[in-house]
């Protein structure tokens, strides 16, 4: 991991160049450059929505066009089924554009400790940006099946064989590996990272083969959770935990 020890407060960088000047431009005036530096995240949004929008409009367009002259009923069918088509299509356009979108930036992606202003965590905001996009518009009618399973390895997430996810309370996918035959169970929460002190702390999450983390249990970052474990239902694993094999967790 790579750690930045500072006063959280301050405004000066290590960095040189125009990585320095970023830096201190964001940590001097933090609200107006946070935003200037998130803004690309908008136009990223507007490209993944229309883009899956888009075959939606297709059929609802056609579906006007073949209507025309045709009884009311009839045409009330033919655009039902036009709208239905392209909901559908829009969850499948979704869970693929929004990883191409998010793909340049996976090398950026790494575990670090830094002041919530610092340019290391950019790349992490919009890497949780994207992936919240498509959670709270596409991923909860997908859980839990082979598509939100796709959807996570676009997203950089190590995923084994067998492996079932029954939430989209996930965060970080590209810093999350799970081994073979783990099931995650419904609405638990993943994510790889926690906040301290003023610092922001991203950090990898590894679950290893048959364990099983229950309904609604919590798994938060810089964790190691062994083989064949059982976590309850409602548990919460706290950042640095190394659980060890075959164990039970809030039972």
């Amino acid at each position: 991991m790579t750690k930045i020890y500072d006063d959280p407060n301050r405004t000066s960088s290590d960095r040189k160049g125009a990585g320095g000047l970023m830096e201190r431009f964001l940590r001097t005036f933090r609200n107006l450059a946070f935003v200037i530096l998130i803004s690309p995240i908008a136009v990223a949004y507007i490209i993944a929505i229309s883009t899956s929008i888009m075959p939606g409009i297709y059929f609802i367009q056609n579906a006007i066009l073949l209507a025309q002259g045709e009884p009311l009923w009839w045409q009330c069918i033919m655009l039902s089924v036009a709208f239905s088509l392209g909901v559908i299509s829009f969850w499948l356009v979704m869970i693929l554009v929004v990883p191409i979108i998010n793909f340049p930036l996976l090398p950026f992606i790494k575990p670090v400790k830094a002041t919530w202003y610092s340019i290391d965590v950019i790349p992490w905001y919009y890497h949780n940006a994207l992936t919240q996009l498509v959670r709270y518009t596409v991923l909860d009618f997908l859980n839990p099946t082979p598509l939100n399973l796709l959807f996570f390895r676009l997203m950089g997430m190590k995923i084994g064989k067998g492996t079932v996810i029954n939430t989209s309370n996930i965060s970080d996918p590209c810093l999350i590996t799970l081994d073979d035959y783990v099931t995650i169970g419904g609405s638990a929460t993943l994510f790889a990272h926690y906040g301290m002190k003023g610092y922001l702390i991203v950090a990898n999450v590894h679950i290893k083969k048959n364990t099983t983390i229950g309904l609604k249990a919590s798994v938060m970052g810089d964790v190691i959770i062994g083989e064949g474990v059982m976590v309850s239902p409602h548990a919460v694993i706290l950042p640095k935990s190394r659980i060890e094999d075959n164990t039970k967790v809030g039972v």
